[in-house]
């Protein structure tokens, strides 16, 4: 004969499983490769510090359009195993990362110096031009 139980709204069960990932914190995945920066500014200039370590300066890509600054990085290994050798863990990722952040004013070509695994760079704040008055002829 079938089990039959009757449906209870305040079992505790029921509403722990309802709610069970809902209140939950948001977990991050930390196998993709990811870029922390700090974005400074002053009267002439912005500064920026991106921590991108183990890529090489060559696979790091600064494009400025405007206000808009674009960076991206190949994050690349190299997977090296010895005969008799087992991988009981591997942390290390391969992959493509990249940010784009928006400035409030337009900038200059970018001065750009990678070091240390810290891209810095300084962004000179384009001059506004003066209003120019048009003569009508």
């Amino acid at each position: 004969m079938a089990h039959i139980t009757r449906y209870d709204p305040f079992e505790t069960d029921a509403l722990d499983n309802l709610f069970r990932g809902f209140l939950r914190p948001v977990k991050m995945d930390r196998d993709v490769p990811q870029m922390h920066m700090d974005v400074k500014e002053d009267e002439k200039a912005y500064a920026v510090h991106a921590d991108i370590p183990g890529v090489n300066k060559d696979d790091i890509h600064v494009t400025v359009d405007g206000n808009t600054v674009s960076i991206s990085a190949e994050v690349k290994k190299s997977v090296e195993q010895k005969e008799g050798e087992k991988v009981l863990r591997r942390e290390r990722h391969i992959g493509r990362v990249s940010r784009s952040f928006a400035l409030e004013h337009e900038v200059d070509e970018a001065g750009a110096r990678y070091q240390d695994g810290v891209l810095e760079l300084v962004l000179p704040k384009k001059t506004a031009a003066a209003a120019k008055r048009l003569t009508v002829q």
